[in-house]
Order: structure tokens, then sequence, then C-alpha cells
């Protein structure tokens, strides 16, 4: 059996104190997580992000760092999620812009107001990634590398 991670790419946004955070109906329950979804297939992991938060947000996303990579295995159902999270500021916002499914909606919440509706988040990532936002770690975007097809030189 080959065991693959999906690939995910979240945004962290912070504005005076607050986090830009989804809240998206998954399996009938009302949930909350930083803006995220899967890597396309040819989508490089910075553009994944700033797509996934302008669908599930409306607001432009414009990267600035990587926070990490964080592997997290739900025990639930024993599916592997790797996540890319990173961090930047968002410009404007679309007002009259659609949602994508299942965003219900965007909110800016402080860490006391996620730890409050501790239940209602979509996995321990979220509260990890706000956590190590908050003691400064960061890492410069050049770590990550897209590569499109090009030719291996032969070697001699």
């Amino acid at each position: 059996m080959i065991w693959r991670p999906d690939l995910a790419a979240a945004a962290i946004v912070r504005r005076e104190h607050r986090f830009l955070i989804v809240e998206e109906r998954i399996h009938d329950s009302l949930v909350l997580n930083q803006p995220a979804g899967h890597v396309d297939d040819g989508e490089s992991i910075v553009d994944a992000a700033v797509r996934e938060t302008l669908e599930e947000t409306a607001w432009h996303f414009v990267p600035r760092a990587l926070l990490g990579l964080y592997l997290w295995r739900n025990p639930q159902n024993g599916h592997s999620i790797l996540r890319a999270a990173i961090i930047g500021d968002v410009t404007h916002h679309e007002a009259a812009r659609r949602l994508d499914e299942p965003v219900v909606a965007a909110h800016w919440m402080t860490r006391e107001g996620l730890l409050g509706e501790a239940a209602r988040l979509r996995s321990p990532l979220v509260m990890r990634c706000i956590d190590d936002y908050l003691a400064g770690v960061r890492h410069d975007l050049s770590a990550l590398n897209y590569l499109t097809a090009q030719p291996v030189a032969a070697t001699a």
C-alpha cells in the first residue's frame, strides 16, 4: 500500500490582532479553518494559497513568508494532510464575490475567540499555525521551489 498525504496550502493572515478564518460546512457541521485547500496539479504551493484565499474569503492575498510545513493524520479516518502554511497580507476585498462551497462565511477572529470555539476547529492545524505565527516563526518563501517540466541534463 502506498501512503500519499494530500498537499494543502493555507493562508495565515493577521490584521489588528485578528486572523482571517473561514467557516465551512463539513459533514453537516460548521467548522473553522484558515483559508486552505488542495494544491492543484500544475500549481505551485504559493499560487494555491493565493487562489484558495480569494475563492474562500474574497480577499486578495499577497504571500510574504513560509510559516512551515505541517503533517497531520486525522485519527477519525486515517487520512493524512501535508499543509504548507503561507503568511501574508490581504490587499482588497471583493464583497460581491460568491464564496466557494463549502465555505459559508469568512470572519476575522482573535486567538482567544478561536480558543472559545475549540470544538469547532477543523483540525489542530488551525491553532498550531496561529501559535507558530505569534511565536515569530518565519521562513523565506524561496524554500518552496516549483519546477516546471525541464529536460534532465545527461550525465557523463
